[in-house]
């Protein structure tokens, strides 16, 4: 637990220091925790609008959650044949907006505890708080927790997910 505490701290630590000046790729590039994303967002051919102007934002699994996928499911989603599933996948943990933590939670409390959002793929995620934490709820009920909130970009926000959320 301490060293998932350190590690995420670490995390924390490099990526607030000056993201303002980098895009949400460009963020996610300088940081080795994101290098499974960084490697999917490139295989969906979706830098350019990750770069884009936004603002976006983003609910990105770290390595660590896209490594409790099925054994051989991102290998198979990096094919270029599965293009199309890959981009739905991670247009899925993105939302249009910049929504900060304090939205975030905000929403959640005038909401009734919960918060539905829609996708840039087309389907909603339902936010949560549980023990003082947000969680990323997705279609089949999967949960990710918020591990590090508001990282800021220039073109949105970042909120780094311990786990990858699936569409219907």
């Amino acid at each position: 637990m301490l060293i998932n505490f350190l590690k995420y701290s670490i995390l924390s630590l490099v990526l607030s220091s000056n993201p303002i000046e980098k895009n949400i790729v460009e963020t996610a590039v300088s940081n080795d925790n994101f290098s499974t994303l960084v490697a999917a967002v490139q295989a969906g051919d979706l830098v350019d609008a990750l770069s884009s102007e936004g603002p976006f934002t983003v609910f990105a699994p770290t390595n660590d959650g896209f490594n409790k996928l099925p054994e051989g499911t991102l290998g198979t989603l990096l094919k270029p044949e599965n293009k199309g599933t890959l981009q739905s996948i991670l247009k899925y943990h993105v939302v249009a907006g910049k929504f900060m933590a304090g939205d975030v939670v905000k929403a959640i409390n005038d909401n009734g505890g919960e918060f539905a959002v829609e996708t840039l793929q087309g389907n909603k995620l339902t936010l949560k708080l549980w023990d003082g934490s947000v969680y990323v709820i997705d279609a089949k009920g999967n949960k990710a927790k918020v591990v590090i909130a508001d990282v800021d970009t220039s073109n949105g926000v970042i909120h780094a997910i311990d786990n990858v959320v699936l569409p219907e």
